[in-house]
């Protein structure tokens, strides 16, 4: 379908367009295990080489910023192709990037397997979020909630699994047949794809809660307007704070001296450490859908508001209580359930405010802000050496949080909304 007739597409009931909405989510799990798995494989690759962990873990960096910095341009395409070349063609190069890893025997291919694999994995992600941007504009939040939620819980149900297949056959085969698996999934998959409706009527009481653009913005227009910048400034400034608090947990709980506390919550007793990565998995999954529907709600803004500053205290309550190994674990539930939600607001919104016709380029833009967050995390390591503690980290990733909520409310609702108002002037 791809660009058929606009009533032909209204023809589209709505099973049919949380059918598409599924396939993305299934496709994005498919593709999780590039990133939340790669864990599973440093060990045992250093072992075999005897290459060094940090030189392992610069393939993990190239993979990242391969992956964000590459999705406006893979959204591009997808603007003006339609999702199904750009997932067919993602899928190959994700089984083909752990192909490569299961074969390399130098880090220069590791590294090239880590480059292939971050843009394919791009090319899945920055298309299903802005598929489903597309054909929910009613329940933005809700569709791109449950979208990236499939990439942050589908590695929860493959990482057992995979840590099994590594032990039994070895990691080189654990990447070539998951790999393939994987690539061949989103494949076949990819095929049942079909580019949304270019307008779609939105209900009256969904338009009312959420305020939504008339005119469709193009990706050169967007970074000549203000709003866009101040969104990316926020979505640094939040990314950066959850990463700096996310990506210390294993040497704070050394640090407090909790890390193989056994603690018993919910029936479950695991070691301190253990038990908040279990949890932050699927928090961190859970409130994508969540925040995102609580957005189609009560808007966007005050949803925002309401989530970073919950952040901000959750932050400060971790380091505050954390020394107590069931706060810590409570604690970093609350700060991944306060975290995840970035990737279900940012997206709705920057669709809300530019329109439904570039969403997979403009969300795409956006999402860079992940990667710029990502280089600022070292910082959080040389604040800690500079200061002599995780006082400073705490205290700067709890002030991003707060200055991020302020600035949703006070600095981007009244920005967005004269936008808008401006933009239905243009139009009308």
């Amino acid at each position: 379908m791809g660009g058929g007739s606009t009533a032909h597409a209204e023809a589209h009931s709505n099973s049919y367009r949380w059918g598409q909405l599924i396939i993305g989510i299934v496709c994005m799990a498919m593709i999780a295990n590039l990133q939340y798995g790669w864990t599973l494989f440093v060990n045992p690759i250093a072992a075999k080489y005897g290459w060094t962990r940090a030189a392992i873990q610069v393939a993990f960096s190239i993979f990242v910023l391969t992956e964000t910095w590459l999705v406006p341009v893979e959204g591009y395409l997808v603007d003006r192709f339609g999702p199904r070349a750009v997932v067919m063609v993602g899928g190959l190069l994700c089984g083909l990037g752990w192909m490569i890893n299961s074969y390399a025997n130098t880090l220069t291919l590791l590294y090239v397997g880590a480059a292939i694999g971050g843009i394919g994995a791009g090319a899945v992600y920055g298309t299903c979020v802005g598929n489903a941007l597309k054909w929910f504009p009613d329940r933005r939040g809700l569709a791109a909630g449950l979208t990236a939620a499939g990439f942050g819980a589908g590695s929860a149900l493959t990482i057992i699994p995979i840590s099994a297949f590594i032990k039994s056959n070895g990691y080189e085969a654990a990447f070539l047949y998951f790999g393939i698996g994987q690539g061949l999934i989103v494949f076949v998959l990819s095929w049942l794809l079909t580019r949304a409706p270019e307008t779609r009527a939105i209900p009256g009481a969904a338009a009312a809660k959420v305020q939504q653009s008339r005119k469709e913005y193009s990706p050169g227009e967007i970074v000549r307007t203000p709003v866009f910048w101040i969104m990316y400034l926020m979505f640094v400034l939040v990314g950066a704070g959850g990463l700096m608090a996310v990506a210390q947990l294993a040497p704070i709980a050394k640090d407090f001296k909790i890390a193989d506390v056994p603690v018993s919550l919910i029936g479950l007793t695991l070691p301190a450490l253990t038990f908040a990565l279990a949890i932050d998995r699927v928090l961190n999954g859970l409130t994508r859908p969540f925040f995102g529907w609580v957005s189609d709600q009560i808007g966007r803004e005050l949803t925002m508001l309401i989530a970073f500053g919950l952040e901000a205290v959750g932050i400060l309550a971790l380091y505050k209580f954390g020394q107590d190994p069931v706060a810590f674990v409570v604690l970093t539930g609350l700060v991944f359930f306060a975290w995840g939600e970035i990737y279900s607001l940012f997206p709705s919104t920057c669709a809300d405010t530019y329109g439904s016709k570039y969403a997979a380029a403009n969300a795409g833009l956006l999402y860079t802000a992940k990667g710029t967050a990502s280089l600022l995390v070292p910082l959080s390591s040389v604040l800690a050496a500079a200061t002599g503690s995780w006082h400073s980290v705490f205290l700067a990733a709890s002030a991003l949080n707060a200055i991020a909520a302020l600035m949703a409310w006070f600095v981007l609702r009244p920005m967005r909304r004269a936008q808008i108002e401006r933009a239905s002037r243009e139009v009308a």
